[in-house]
């Protein structure tokens, strides 16, 4: 049976004339009556699609009240009609017990099953009426076509495109002189405690513009840098968290006992209180918020600076009282950099535009007021129409219509109306879906396209084809510009995590929330759908624990709740009420994340819809029940975050399970080779595995994603291991090693020379790069590889490197092995051009002293450079200390990050690495982006540097 999508125009009726269809086949044997009213059912039902179809494609300003009441009424229905038909077939799924069941118990069986028919002939024939009564409402009270109260062209389709290019921060127009500004009010000659606060309305650019000045701002050498985003409903605890997760580990891993936001403060205002700091704090919705961030950041005269960013003026002025202050209130770009932003995202150049359209481009811009979100908004809808004046001149009546007479941020939010209404049906589903993350939630995008599968939102019966055109949909999305990618991966043709501007989530959320398709509690009550009182989808965004009344209704409605999404600490609605709201038939995702506590399942049997399941609980055990065979349908199962000692040995039946994530501390059954579909699998420790699940492995044949902890070897497992290994490694795609014996990683990957095998990306840890480089250097269709080397690395190690063809990305990370002998990988080694021609991302970690030199025409593909290097090695290689060579990398390079280790340095050893590398970074053809942070300050050393005589001369 072909599955069937959910939608935000027809909710699931689609799905439910599948599943009717599927309800008349010869595995029912249903009686006449029965299979009559299901006939009867589906001719209405796709009459109603039809419909609903063609009311979506209109503004809701263009459809009257009545056909906006019968569109939710029929929405509804449809879950409900679903839902009666999972139920159905669950109940029917009972089996018999194997061939070996007795006659009386399949007796048994058919006696109760001809009951259940009767029942489902009296809920078809029930809800035959109620559509029957919604086809008839919808005859007698208005004609489909007069109900749209003005016309309007057909939004064009787009087709899906290749993933947006990764846009930095440095190519937004209009930002150079407000940065400029804001680095100039946050100057000051004494060391007084100052404030910046940044406000304009929603969609001007208030947090690009911070987080510019963020990170410009690196010659202060601040003792602790942070930022953090607040938004409308704040979780001061993870707020605080957030603070000390970036000032102090050691504090940060202790706040976790922390119960009260009172403990918290005191902690962030400890570490902080003789240092001098750097905190930014964006997008504060009210004076109490600020108030008691405020609290917790003490006012000690070491030249400390705060910028905030805020919407509200009043709030603005709060974060200005009784301090050093100053407001900067954020400006709409001018005309020409308005200009400079539409025409970057449509053409290569305003030159590129026909004059005809440079007009029609100019009316439209006036309409966007300078709001950079409405300028790229626009443009992502017209990205893929066709570059006509007739066409232009048609999105211009539109936005005309929409925003005049509008306030500045209502036009905004009119203009993504226009782009929601523009999107197919099927973007429609998948952009509501984004209201269940919380706001400036960072997005995982391979978890979203999994959650979009999970719910019916991608059309196919083919799992990997849907999850590709999941890819697809989300980078419509990205090229429309409604989702913003965060980071691009090493080939730059994937995101991996997103995030949705506040804006254009507030938008989002509104619609999700008049159509029922989500109803989310973020700490103030839960959303009113105007279309229904029941829960499809549920996201619970703050800690609801303390709210009697809302926990009743969560209740209430857990028998037909689709989808649970829960965020932050909810640890009484998941320990105590979890078996009493996971009662649900229909369920098709469960993800908790951020609870404290155990969470108990329940009676599993009623899971029978479940795809999807993710628990992030880190801190105490929780259990599986032992009967999660049951789960017959579940695609994902994530526990990588839980304390588990072992898995119910029943797991081997999932029979559709795809992927299986574990914490490496987690036993898993024999018998792991009966999961013939599973394609990921990771952390497993196989040093406490036995030997018949680690052969078992090898029977994995569809396995295309691996990660082990190989740490120690018992004399049983070692040849296990490597012939389990040799097996996998010829068909996998990814393979992650943490910790291995160096003669053993050679035997399992020396197994498949000479056929290259399709390994695309390799984590490896390694005491010889020499040793293992004759292996490496036959994965030719390696693009990502990420390498731990604890002892001996060479030249020809890094030769080998350089000379594998399809090499996008380099993570090297060097240390010392266990005698303390260190393997110089660089030692002024330097990289020429004749390898790493394909290279995009280079990150070197270096815990050892070592220096680094790119000689004219290295790398030539570079775009992102990131080093971590020891400051007291500065003056140990002479002169140019640790990298030479920087302006010699390709003309390609964006970003350069350098992570300056300050652990036993003395402070001009750190301080003339730094200027090296900025006079370097300076003198790029490109001018990449530079920043620069020191770490481990507090283990600087103190005294005089050891620098070179001459060197301190010429300084002098």
């Amino acid at each position: 049976m072909a599955e069937m999508i959910s939608s935000a125009a027809t909710g699931v009726l689609g799905s439910v004339i599948d599943k009717l269809a599927d309800m008349l086949t010869d595995k029912y044997n249903l009686a006449r009556d029965v299979k009559q009213g299901i006939w009867s059912l589906q001719d209405e039902l796709r009459t109603m699609e039809a419909m609903l179809l063609r009311l979506e494609d209109k503004d809701d300003d263009q459809i009257d009240p009545l056909a906006k009441d019968w569109r939710s009424n029929v929405r509804e229905l449809s879950y409900d009609i679903e839902d009666c038909i999972d139920r159905f077939v669950l109940n029917h799924s009972h089996g018999d017990g194997g061939s070996t069941a007795n006659f009386v118990h399949k007796a048994i069986q058919m006696v109760k099953t001809l009951f259940k028919d009767r029942g489902i002939a009296e809920e078809i024939r029930r809800l035959k009426r109620l559509v029957s009564e919604q086809s008839e409402r919808g005859k007698r009270y208005y004609d489909i076509n007069l109900c749209l109260l003005a016309s309007s062209s057909q939004p064009v389709l787009l087709d899906p495109r290749a993933p947006a290019l990764f846009q930095e921060a440095r190519d937004l127009v209009g930002i150079d002189a407000p940065r400029e500004e804001i680095i100039s009010l946050l100057r000051c000659e004494d060391k007084e405690h100052k404030v910046v606060s940044i406000y304009g309305i929603g969609g001007q650019g208030k947090t690009t513009l911070a987080m510019e000045v963020y990170h410009k701002i690196t010659e202060a050498a601040f003792d602790s840098r942070a930022f953090v985003f607040v938004s409308q409903t704040p979780d001061m605890k993870k707020l605080l968290r957030d603070i000390l997760s970036q000032i102090s580990k050691s504090h940060f891993d202790q706040s976790q006992m922390l119960e009260t936001v009172e403990q918290l403060i005191r902690t962030v205002k400890e570490c902080l209180k003789d240092k001098r700091y750097f905190i930014l704090i964006d997008d504060i919705w009210s004076v109490s918020a600020w108030e008691l961030l405020r609290s917790a950041l003490p006012v000690n005269d070491n030249g400390s600076r705060i910028i905030t960013t805020t919407r509200i003026e009043a709030v603005a002025k709060s974060c200005c009282t009784g301090i050093a202050a100053q407001m900067y209130q954020a400006k709409p770009l001018s005309h020409e950099d308005s200009q400079r932003l539409f025409f970057k995202r449509l053409f290569l150049s305003r030159d590129d535009c026909h004059p005809d359209l440079r007009k029609v481009s100019d009316d439209i811009l006036k309409k966007c007021c300078g709001l950079p979100l409405a300028i790229i908004s626009i443009a992502g809808l017209l990205a893929n129409r066709r570059k006509a004046v007739e066409v232009w001149v048609n999105v211009l009546r539109s936005i005309a219509a929409a925003v005049d007479k509008d306030s500045p941020i209502d036009k905004m939010k009119r203009i993504l109306l226009l782009s929601y209404v523009d999107l197919p049906h099927h973007l429609k589903s998948c952009l509501l879906y984004l209201s269940v993350f919380p706001e400036d939630y960072p997005i995982d995008c391979r978890q979203l396209i999994m959650l979009w599968v999970a719910e019916g939102l991608i059309p196919g019966q083919d799992r990997e084809s849907m999850e590709q055109l999941g890819r697809s949909y989300l980078n419509e999305l990205i090229n429309r510009s409604l989702v913003q990618p965060t980071k691009v991966g090493g080939h730059g043709a994937t995101v991996k995590p997103c995030r949705v501007h506040d804006v254009i989530l507030e938008f989002i959320v509104s619609k999700a929330v008049e159509d029922n398709f989500v109803t989310i509690w973020n700490g103030n009550g839960f959303s009113k759908n105007s279309s229904s009182n029941k829960i499809r989808r549920l996201s619970i965004q703050n800690d609801i624990s303390s709210r009697a009344e809302e926990i009743a209704k969560t209740k209430k409605n857990g028998a037909q709740i689709r989808s649970i999404n829960i965020f932050g600490s909810n640890s009484v609605l998941v320990n105590k009420h979890a078996t009493e709201f996971l009662n649900s038939q229909v369920l098709r995702v469960l993800n908790i994340e951020g609870v404290v506590g155990e969470c108990s399942f329940g009676n599993v049997k009623s899971f029978g819809q479940l795809k999807f399941l993710r628990i992030k609980n880190k801190f105490l055990a929780s259990k599986l029940p032992e009967d999660i065979e049951k789960l017959q349908h579940l695609e994902t199962l994530d526990l990588r975050w839980q304390c588990l000692e072992k898995l119910p040995a029943s797991i081997i039946q999932l029979q559709k399970l795809v992927r299986l994530h574990v914490h490496p501390s987690v036993h898993l059954p024999d018998g792991i080779g009966s999961l013939q579909v599973l394609e990921e699998l990771s952390t497993i420790d196989l040093g406490i595995q036995s030997v018949k699940f680690i052969q078992g492995l090898s029977d994995l044949t569809n396995l295309r994603i691996l990660e082990i902890d190989w740490q120690y070897f018992r004399k049983d497992h070692k040849q296990a291991c490597i012939s389990t290994l040799s097996r996998l490694f010829g068909h996998l795609q990814e393979l992650r090693v943490w910790g291995s014996e160096p003669d053993a990683t050679c035997s399992f990957m020396s197994s498949c020379l000479p056929t290259p095998p399709p390994l695309q990306m390799l984590l490896l840890d390694t005491h010889n790069l020499n040793r293992v480089g004759p292996q490496i250097s036959s994965l030719v269709n390696l693009t990502r590889l990420r390498i731990f080397v604890h002892g001996e690395a060479g030249k020809e190690g890094i030769n080998i490197l350089a000379s594998l063809p399809m090499l996008l990305s380099l993570t090297v990370t060097l240390s010392n092995d266990q005698d303390g002998d260190s393997g110089m990988l660089f030692a002024r080694h330097a990289i020429n051009r004749q390898g790493f021609q394909r290279l995009l991302k280079f990150n070197l970690r270096c815990w050892l002293e070592a220096a680094l030199e790119f000689e004219p025409g290295a790398m030539p593909k570079l775009q992102r450079l990131k080093l971590e290097l020891r400051a007291r090695c500065q003056f140990k290689f002479g002169e140019g200390g640790l990298v030479l060579g920087l302006q010699n990398l390709g003309l390609g390079l964006k970003h350069v990050a350098v992570e300056v280790v300050c652990y036993a340095a003395v402070a001009d050893e750190v301080e003339a690495l730094e200027d090296d590398i900025r006079g370097t970074a300076a003198v790029h053809p490109n001018r990449p982006i530079l920043q620069i942070q020191r770490i481990h300050q507090d283990w600087m050393a103190q005294g005089c540097s050891r620098r070179p005589l001459d060197h301190a001369i010429v300084e002098a």
